[in-house]
């Protein structure tokens, strides 16, 4: 779907896919040759009982008047109206002195939410239930979870990053991933995503967003963000469309510096502000403002956009009009720290027009600063305490005004459902990008006389896919490791060079993308050489983008790009390349000369 069919329209839309979904491209056995391993997705009952399913239902619940709203508003000092505004960060790994401190802040200052990063999800799910019993207005609870509370926490599902959602060419897809999210979120007893990235990543060097975009091309980042949103939404979670007004063409990572973006009002509403838009018209709940600096929007000395008032509120809430939650970006970061005080960064970001406060360096300072402003009359107890009653309007779209505990009982294995692995199944084939294939190289079969090599590149054991391949084929393995010495590599290079065809697969240092592989110029030149010497068939496991790692990388015989290292990506590559299975991705960014955005077989 493109951008200029998002409007109302594209609730029908995604909710025809949805069903298109549950009886043909989910279940149908006469398309899916592999249909016999198929579960059949059931949408779960998740959604509160007051959420009400209709385009902008959240938008209008948080600007309506609402009794329980007002009879909780009514009960707060005017300190905690402004605690009401502020989440701070909480681990489920850290001990129980981390948790004293969290619940010392809870009990003292009642802030109204928190943000979980490492954990696990027994000791969360009890540290939450733990906290929200300390708390007298029950506290929203947020992550960020990209790609599904697996890149948070252990024993979780893992979903795909964007970059690699953005190669699928099936948005219900992403929709049902939404939903999966959804579900996995309602059960840790979470409330807030702050997902999608809706930033346009046209900038190869950009060490902060790249894979966490759905691609360079504003439709796909519309339509790609608008069927997560939806799909978490839809099932009662609020998504959090981010880095407003956009963060793609950036070469600063903000969590240690403040970039500058130097466009103007007409290159962002060409292109930054294009997917912004289509989520606002379609009710997204949450927008983050990022630590960027755009000096033809406020020309303020090293003003990040989460502190202007010319952004937030000019741009963002009076010519959008948006009038969902506005969240500043984690406060702790150094494109904010960098240049403004603790306290003061916060009265800032509220002049500006954020309605929370995402991860503060001090709840006391921030307090003390933004009382002292109501006092000089810079920030009005009115916007306080409208910010306040449009928090607990959330929370009460959210169903917290029925609170329940979170059950620990079959947590892990509500959390890894069959259908979330077959989700994820289908969105790792959906995504396999084959940008080579000379001579038809692929499919690989066994043939007498001739010998594969399988050679994992940044490993140093069998990895998932090479054992995979060896249920299909007779290979031998072998491994360049990161920092090999040269007498190594030299034997390496001499024993893959006396087989016929080589299987290269690359991978980068974590489970996690990467921007480099972490390859050394030696490691890169063997690769190189292999490449250009014997036929060959490459599968990136990393960042698109590192394909330019390889300077003769295209003049592989066979070349797929899988985008992450997830095992499920790891089992469809060797499906496809034995066969199994049809190449159906499309590249989402444009790599070099030889491989730009739309390409794939």
């Amino acid at each position: 779907m493109h951008s200029g069919s998002v409007s109302r329209l594209s609730f029908l839309f995604y909710w025809l896919l949805l069903l298109a979904a549950g009886a043909g491209v989910i279940g149908c056995k006469k398309k899916n040759p592999h249909a016999e391993d198929t579960v059949v997705f059931k949408p779960q009952p998740i959604a509160p009982e007051d959420t009400i399913k209709y385009p902008n239902a959240l938008i209008t619940t948080l600007n309506r008047k609402n009794r329980w709203v007002d009879s909780v508003f009514r009960r707060m000092s005017l300190d905690e109206r402004i605690t009401q505004l502020m989440m701070v960060e909480v681990f489920s790994n850290q001990g129980p002195e981390h948790e004293a401190d969290v619940e010392l802040l809870i009990r003292r200052y009642k802030i109204g939410g928190l943000i979980f990063f490492q954990g696990g999800p027994i000791r969360q799910a009890m540290m939450t239930n733990r906290l929200q019993a300390a708390s007298k207005v029950p506290l929203w609870i947020g992550m960020d979870a990209e790609s599904g509370i697996g890149m948070r926490m252990d024993s979780a599902m893992q979903y795909p990053l964007p970059m690699l959602l953005g190669a699928i060419n099936n948005d219900s897809l992403i929709y049902r991933m939404g939903a999966e999210m959804a579900y996995e979120f309602k059960r840790m007893g979470m409330h807030v995503n702050f997902a999608p990235v809706v930033d346009v990543n046209n900038n190869a060097n950009n060490p902060v967003i790249s894979y966490r975009a759905f691609g360079e091309n504003k439709d796909d980042v519309s339509s790609k963000s608008l069927a997560q949103m939806l799909g978490m939404q839809d099932n009662g979670i609020i998504a959090t469309a981010k880095h407003f007004p956009g963060h793609g063409d950036t070469d600063v990572d903000s969590h240690y510096d403040l970039p500058v973006i130097p466009y103007g009002r007409n290159r962002l509403d060409s292109l930054e502000l294009h997917p912004f838009r289509h989520l606002i018209q379609s009710g997204v709940g949450g927008i983050m403002v990022g630590h960027i600096h755009l000096p033809k929007l406020d020309s303020t000395a090293n003003l990040p956009a989460s502190l202007s008032k010319p952004i937030v509120t000019g741009i963002l809430r009076n010519e959008l009009r948006y009038s969902g939650l506005i969240f500043t970006d984690a406060m702790v970061m150094k494109g904010v720290t960098k240049y403004f005080k603790p306290g003061e960064a916060e009265v800032m970001a509220l002049e500006a027009g954020n309605d929370v406060l995402e991860r503060l360096v001090s709840v006391p300072k921030a307090l003390e600063a933004i009382k002292a402003a109501i006092r000089s009359g810079r920030l009005s107890q009115k916007e306080i305490d409208r910010r306040c009653k449009k928090v607990l309007a959330a929370k009460y779209w959210l169903g917290l005004h029925h609170y329940q505990p979170i059950k620990t009982d079959s947590l892990y294995q509500d959390l890894n459902a069959s259908h979330a692995h077959e989700t994820l199944r289908r969105l790792a084939e959906g995504s396999l990008t084959l940008l080579q294939n000379k001579r038809k190289t692929i499919p690989l079969e066994n043939k007498k006389r001739r010998t594969i090599a399988s050679l994992a590149v940044g490993a140093t054991k069998s990895t998932f896919f090479q054992r995979k391949i060896k249920d299909e084929l007779t290979v031998q393995d072998y491994f360049l490791p990161r920092r090999t010495t040269k007498k190594d590599r030299e034997k390496l290079r001499k024993a893959l060079l006396k087989h016929d065809l080589l299987l290269i697969s690359i991978y980068g240092p974590s489970i996690r993308p990467s921007n480099s592989l972490g390859l050394t110029p030696e490691e890169r030149d063997l690769v190189n050489e292999l490449v250009r010497k014997k036929r060959s068939v490459v599968i990136l496991f990393d960042n698109a983008y590192t394909l330019n790692r390889f300077q003769d990388i295209h003049e592989a015989s066979a070349l797929l790009v899988g985008y992450q290292q997830l095992p499920a990506v790891q089992a469809a590559a060797a499906k496809l390349v034995v066969g199994k299975l049809e190449p159906q991705g499309k590249l989402p960014v444009t790599v070099n000369e030889h491989f730009r955005y739309g390409d794939g077989l």
